[in-house]
């Protein structure tokens, strides 16, 4: 036998798509009519207007009494309800959702069932019961005949045939109207066989590789089924970890260890639903070779066009030894567009351990032996009738054409605009210059009083996990909460240091996306503080601190980071000694008297510049920036130094210090190194929470002031000598920080993993959400910030543990102490932070001297 490998064209994808799960999920018609009636069946029915036909989800017949009900419901036996709404998709589908209905006939019938069952067959001869991770088969329903629920299928399932069966006492009445949601199936894969998964010990805890949602028949080989391999999540790098809560270590794979495989290889075999074209396979792997587990060496596949013997001549694709990364990933087998309705792929070892979480096939068509069923009449998942080909094209012709007619308008707009906006920049300098000067009333940044008085629309596309019972409907995750109806004293915000409200007048909760600098969209492409009861006389007399730099006195060092009408840049100022001698604290002053002495030696400072092309709301809210920069004076506070405003681009600049941010700073330190710190452990740690008691320095002076910061992190705090810290804003701007933040809509971005839950659920910035971002900063400086906040979670997964802080039901996970923090430090300091009444949280002055007290 020759094996024709194929060891050039193998491809590894690092970054695969999304999780099917949460892209497919799309209604299937009963609601649309996709559906026909001759589709959807039931055991019983109470009378001709509740049958099956009528089961439908939303939808009212003039027929019919507006859903499908029964006979008196038939007693339970061992293997559950007997009553069943069954729906026929005609092909195979991916279903990642379901909801229902009970019947209410305008207010004539009140009839819905509190709970029902699933089952599902892929060849309307074998049924299998659905159950959730953990083995749970029942489903919560409705609770009155009105609310449609919806409720997640977790793990999703692949079938054609579905049934619905409510669950009840068997005298009582019930109705039921259905929908489901989620995709053709197009892989057209029915079941797989392989070994079953093992057990490995690490480190004395026991690792399960099996296949818990497996539908087929199980023992030491699983048979006819389905599973974890194709519910569309793939396992994480490190197989300790999971997508799902509450699960055991390796449940996002099935593995395998070469002690059991003789022949050096695991064998599977892939069953489709008919004669197909294939062109790859891919199959997600984990290669933490770290732990003895690496990707297989080699993939052999075989392939099979009927009953008969597998074909004598495989496909054969081996891969190189991979010894830098250890990420988990995709590997693209290429299957030479063989033709076959089964393929058998052997996958040899490549260390002692080989696990999987996904595989997946590409087919090119399908073959001459097409047995699926015909298509139903409109149903949008099938093919368009040809003979709309034309329409369709000439539609798509007349839309493009009115698109390039609506981008030219665009266009030539923008033009007239900047020619009036340059006609007139002379008179806008003078007008906001006299603004600037005075200005005495509080404001906040980015038009905070636009949102406290609009309602808004903008929601997560998730906020909830898939398997909550409390998740009501796909595509709006807050589309109603009682719970946020509670009241102002119960949530713990103080009025008298509320910022501008995020929620419009009825109440709704959104997300107050203008107060928030998006990434690519901040006026300066960084935060800014925002201000909600400012001391008055901070605001009013002369501006003394901006003084007005010579630009050519400013050398370009490198580019910190960008936004759409500003940039952040590092450079050496020439001449800024009296400046900084005069206006600085003491600690500044030292520390520029050792750069020789020279009013001629350059510091680096960081300058912010507004682009000549920004608009007037943009330029003005730059100015405003400078003016509450020069009224800040505190040691732990960054300092604005000088501005360039006479011309453009306009600029700012403010003190940088010698040792950059604080998060890069610990980063590159290990709490064993010997440098300036003591030698010993307990120094460093007395080292590590100096720096965190000036940070709560610095936030104590801003919360004196009523500044709410709204992002504080070790990237927005700078190191100078003698570990010096002081706080920044200009962090968001940092291409390196871009994964810190998580964009909402494509419109604002969020630092998630620092934001306490009312930030994230109600858009309530205050400075008790500062004191939830201060506990996580800590956190970050004691861990010397080795890695990201939540860093096993996706940033879904932190939005959904936020809606767990919210529910206060002790689901909320909280971030682990850090191995140098000290009990006390974490139990009453850092779990004080992140209480969920923000009443209940300590203030910074409280932080300030509970941490001073922890280091004597």
């Amino acid at each position: 036998m020759h094996n024709k490998l194929t060891t050039s064209t193998y491809n590894i994808d690092s970054v695969p798509v999304p999780p099917v799960y949460s892209v497919c999920r799309y209604p299937l018609g009963m609601t649309g009519g996709q559906i026909l009636d001759e589709d959807i069946s039931a055991s019983s029915q109470w009378s001709e207007s509740t049958a099956a036909r009528y089961g439908r989800l939303d939808f009212d017949d003039g027929d019919g009494d507006g859903a499908w009900c029964p006979n008196i419901m038939a007693e339970t036996d061992a293997g559950g309800p007997k009553d069943f709404l069954q729906v026929d998709l005609r092909s195979l589908h991916f279903i990642t959702l379901v909801g229902t209905q009970g019947r209410h006939a305008d207010g004539m019938g009140n009839e819905f069932a509190q709970r029902y069952r699933i089952k599902y067959s892929r060849d309307g001869s074998r049924w299998v019961a659905w159950h959730d991770r953990k083995g749970r088969q029942v489903i919560e329903g409705n609770m009155n005949a009105y609310d449609v629920v919806l409720k997640d299928l977790e793990p999703p399932i692949i079938a054609r045939f579905v049934r619905f069966m409510p669950i009840t006492d068997h005298s009582m009445i019930v109705c039921m109207r259905v929908e489901l949601y989620g995709c053709e199936w197009l892989d057209g894969l029915v079941s797989y066989s392989a070994p079953a998964g093992q057990e490995m010990t690490y480190r004395g805890l026991d690792v399960h590789l099996n296949d818990s949602v497996y539908d087929g028949s199980m023992g030491l080989h699983m048979e006819e089924g389905l599973g974890q391999l194709t519910d569309g999540t793939w396992g994480l790098d490190d197989f300790l970890h999971s997508h799902v809560y509450g699960v055991w270590p390796g449940y996002d794979y099935v593995g395998w260890t070469n002690e059991s495989f003789p022949k050096g290889y695991v064998e599977m075999t892939f069953e489709f639903d008919r004669v197909r074209n294939f062109t790859s396979m891919k199959v997600h792997c984990n290669n933490m070779f770290s732990r003895g587990v690496r990707m297989f060496r080699q993939a052999s596949c075989y392939f099979r066009t009927s009953e008969l013997d597998w074909e004598s001549q495989p496909v054969s694709l081996r891969l190189p030894v991979d010894q830098v990364s250890q990420s988990a990933r995709f590997i693209t087998v290429p299957l030479g567009d063989r033709m076959a309705s089964a393929i058998k792929c052997r996958f040899a070892f490549n260390e002692a351990w080989m696990m999987i979480s996904e595989v997946a096939f590409q087919s090119a068509g399908t073959a001459v032996y097409n047995t699926s069923p015909t298509p139903r009449k409109h149903d949008p998942i099938h093919k368009v009738d040809e003979s709309n080909t034309r329409i369709l094209i000439g539609c798509l012709v007349a839309i493009i054409v009115i698109l390039l007619a609506i981008i030219v308008i665009i266009l030539w707009r923008q033009v007239w605009q900047k020619m009036l906006e340059k006609a007139s920049r002379r008179m806008l300098d003078d007008e906001l210059s006299a603004r600037l000067a005075i200005q005495t009333q509080a404001f906040s940044f980015h038009h905070s009083s636009q949102s406290s008085g609009e309602g808004s629309n903008s929601t997560y596309e998730r906020i909830f996990p898939l398997c909550s019972s409390d998740y009501q409907e796909p595509s709006r995750l807050i589309r109603k909460l009682p719970e946020f109806a509670q009241s102002t004293e119960e949530l713990g915000t103080s009025s008298s240091s509320r910022p501008p409200q995020a929620c419009g007048s009825d109440g709704a909760p959104h997300y107050a996306e203008a107060d928030i600098v998006s990434l690519q969209e901040g006026t300066t492409g960084s935060n800014t503080y925002s201000i909600t009861a400012v001391n008055m006389s901070l605001l009013s007399g002369k501006d003394t601190a901006m003084r007005e730099f010579p630009r050519d006195k400013l050398t370009f060092k490198e580019k910190l980071g960008e936004g759409q009408f500003g940039e952040v840049h590092l450079c050496e100022a020439e001449g800024m000694q009296d400046i900084v001698e005069k206006d600085l604290s003491e600690e500044v002053n030292d520390r520029s008297n050792e750069v020789e002495g020279s009013d001629d030696t350059p510091i680096l400072v960081a300058v912010k510049t507004l682009r000549e092309d920004a608009n007037k709301n943009a330029r003005n809210d730059f100015l405003k920036e400078i003016r509450i920069m020069s009224r800040l004076r505190d040691p732990n506070i960054v300092s604005l130094l000088a501005v360039c405003v006479e011309s453009d681009p306009l600029c700012m600049i403010t003190e940088y210090m010698e040792n950059g941010d604080l998060n890069q700073f610990l980063s590159s330190h290990q709490l064993d190194e010997v440098e300036e710190i003591q030698s010993s452990d307990k120094a460093t740690v007395s080292n590590l929470m100096s720096m965190a008691t000036q940070v709560a320095s610095g936030m104590k002076y801003l919360s004196s002031l009523n500044f709410v910061h709204r992002d504080l992190a070790t990237r927005n705090c700078l190191v100078g000598k003698n570990y010096t810290i002081k706080i920044a804003d200009f962090g968001m701007s940092r291409n390196l920080y871009r994964g810190d933040y998580y964009r909402i809509q494509g419109r604002a971005v969020l630092p998630i993993r620092w934001m306490s839950w009312e930030s994230i659920l109600l858009g309530k910035f205050t400075m008790a959400s500062d004191v939830w971002a201060f506990g996580v900063t800590l956190w970050e400086i004691l861990t010397l910030c080795e890695e990201q906040p939540y860093s096993q979670f996706s940033d879904e997964q932190v939005i959904e543990n936020t809606g767990e802080f919210f529910r206060d039901q002790g689901k909320q996970v909280y971030l682990p102490r850090p191995a140098c923090c000290p009990d006390a430090v974490y139990s009453s300091l850092m779990l004080g932070c992140w209480r969920r009444n923000a009443k209940q949280r300590p203030t910074f002055q409280e932080i300030y001297s509970q941490l001073g007290e922890s280091q004597e």
